[in-house]
């Protein structure tokens, strides 16, 4: 049987352990560090741009 997540059994229960969980893990938090930042930077510039212009 396919589970999403596994039981998480660790010495030291650390941040990446829990991130390598399962793909959907990894994909929210790649997402909320690199690409809602990428959104907020592109209005910002496009702001400044409008401006400028």
């Amino acid at each position: 049987m396919n589970v999403m997540f596994e039981p998480f059994v660790d010495v030291v229960p650390s941040f990446f352990g829990t991130l390598a969980q399962g793909p959907l893990t990894l994909t929210i938090f790649l997402h909320t560090l690199i690409v809602l930042p990428m959104f907020w930077i592109y209005r910002q510039e496009k702001a400044r741009l409008e401006q400028e212009g």
